[in-house]
């Protein structure tokens, strides 16, 4: 993955045709006005499943990119900086998604516990 393209973001703004609306469970003043359901949809826990794992594989390639980078020793100091400071990131970020993955994995193997 090259580095300098993981850099870059893809925005897109709503235009005027595309609707805002505050979800169905909220009241007027945007709290919440009943408890929203307590397991998503399959479909989008999957999608969103998925696009942890995505983002946490995105986030790997490019700190293995990094490493290899400075390992060869070649890059001048305000780079190896730069460089250096986009892989603490990097780690953070995939450390929480570690973690979190962990978290659901205990879920539910507690949850298996206390069924059976």
């Amino acid at each position: 993955m090259n580095p300098a393209s993981a850099t870059t973001l893809d925005w897109a703004l709503p235009d005027a045709s595309t609707s805002l609306a505050m979800p169905k469970n909220t009241d007027k003043s945007g709290l919440f006005n009943e408890e929203p359901s307590a397991q998503p949809e399959p479909a989008v826990a999957a999608a969103a499943a998925t696009d942890e794992v995505s983002r946490f594989e995105d986030a790997l390639g490019e700190l293995e990119t990094i490493v290899g980078q400075m390992e060869r020793g070649d890059l001048k100091l305000e780079e190896s900086l730069r460089l250096f400071e986009r892989g603490v990131a990097l780690t953070r970020q995939c450390r929480q998604s570690l973690e979190t993955a962990e978290l659901k994995v205990r879920n539910l193997l507690a949850s298996d516990d206390s069924a059976g």
